[in-house]
């Protein structure tokens, strides 16, 4: 080989290895076509050039990128069928590389430019896999000589990796932006869930507030108007997360409502929303709950506990976690389900919380606890303060998990 083949033969590499490295490099879809066919191509001297992409619903050779036609014969967007039209279509149907040096005389050759005198298709395939067609054309009679067609085919490998690169990154971005739309409207629907305002009952002041995470969660918690001017009052909390939290939460949700408004005990409801979950609910999953019916006239409360957080209370005997004898979360199996009766004068204060209360993590691993709760509501502040001081504790690590409280305090009786 002669010293000047050499060099020219090393200059080509090279060529071809700055333009691979400059295409691989993109990730933007339609960017990445056009920037083949307008710079690419230029630079391996072609006049004109496009790019063709497979369409496997339809078996059609779809124009994803054109560059040099004098008029708009061809634009993006056109479709031939595999097979049946032109030289591109012959090289989709047989997955080979196909050279026109003449084409005035050549059987597969359809007109698409009156200056074209040879064409050159390559097919485009990655992972073994033909994914296109790369067209390119010249004015000339033999445009191509055969080095240059190997450098265009050692192209086309690269052309269809970083094609196929693009178009996975193109539909993880499409499912991540449809899941974003799902999850922003599935949280819609959550808060609309919420109640819209706190119940007004004489001698009580109650109030919940509910923060979410970044995903769709299952935390909930609610007011159920009963007979007599009682008040059922419920805080819960679904396993996991994501939109089969959400969808079991709202299911949770509406039979709770159905079964409560009959009036009976907080354990005879837990226990008869308990059998009708177990009917349907999902495997692996549960719902923690806390249901308890407020009777304001007695100034006494009621409540049950399937597997929830025990609620904290603060009288005049001092600071103590409400707890049950029995009480499963739901979904798990038939269990019986224990009460408790809690006096309510004034002054006295009850608080229902989820999980992601006392299991919030600061940036040191620690856990907010039961311990900071306690002092938290010492200082007898608003929902909003005790959720402000969850997230303050969690500073540099941000919420994992929705948080969720309930406040329930016994006031002055005005006449």
């Amino acid at each position: 080989m002669k010293t000047d083949d050499k060099t020219k033969q090393i200059e080509d590499l090279l060529l071809l290895q700055r333009v691979a490295q400059r295409i691989s490099a993109n990730l933007e879809l339609d960017s990445l076509l056009d920037e083949i066919v307008n710079d690419v191509a230029q630079t391996f001297g072609c006049t004109r050039s496009g790019i063709l992409l497979i369409d496997d619903l339809t078996n059609e050779l779809v124009i994803a990128a054109v560059r040099g036609w004098t008029v708009n014969y061809h634009v993006k967007g056109d479709r031939f069928k595999i097979g049946d039209w032109g030289i591109t279509g012959h090289v989709a149907s047989t997955g080979k590389t196909y050279y026109a040096p003449d084409v005035s005389v050549d059987p597969y050759y359809q007109v698409s430019e009156e200056l074209t005198r040879s064409e050159l298709d390559i097919p485009l395939k990655s992972r073994g896999q033909l994914i296109g067609v790369f067209n390119a054309q010249h004015d000339h009679v033999n445009g191509f000589s055969p080095d240059h067609i190997k450098l265009l085919e050692a192209l086309a490998c690269h052309i269809g990796t970083a094609v196929q690169n693009a178009q996975l990154f193109q539909r993880e971005r499409k499912e991540k932006e449809r899941m974003a739309r799902e999850f922003a409207e599935a949280r819609r629907i959550q808060q609309v869930l919420f109640p819209k305002s706190p119940p007004d009952i004489p001698g009580f002041a109650i109030s919940g507030l509910c923060e979410p995470c970044q995903e769709v969660g299952g935390d909930w918690y609610d007011y159920i108007p009963l007979n007599d001017g009682r008040l059922g009052i419920v805080l819960a909390d679904v396993a996991g997360k994501g939109l089969g939290a959400a969808m079991l939460m709202s299911s949770t949700r509406t039979v709770l409502r159905l079964v409560a408004e009959a009036g009976q005990s907080p354990g005879e409801v837990l226990r008869r929303v308990n059998n009708i979950l177990l009917q349907d609910c999902p495997t692996a999953k549960f719902v923690t709950m806390v249901y308890a019916i407020l009777d304001p006239k007695n100034r006494k409360m009621v409540m049950a506990n399937a597997g929830h957080p025990h609620p904290l209370c603060i009288d005049s005997s001092g600071t103590h976690f409400l707890e049950t004898e029995m009480g499963l979360p739901l979904c798990i199996r038939e269990d019986p389900f224990s009460e408790r009766t809690i006096e309510m004068p004034e002054g006295c204060r009850i608080l229902f919380y989820s999980d992601g209360v006392t299991e919030a993590m600061n940036s040191s691993g620690e856990l907010y606890g039961e311990q900071h709760l306690v002092e938290s509501m010492l200082k007898q502040p608003s929902v909003e303060d005790i959720i402000g001081d969850v997230r303050r504790f969690q500073t540099g690590r941000g919420g994992s998990d929705d948080v969720t409280v309930v406040l329930i305090e016994g006031k002055e009786v005005r006449s």
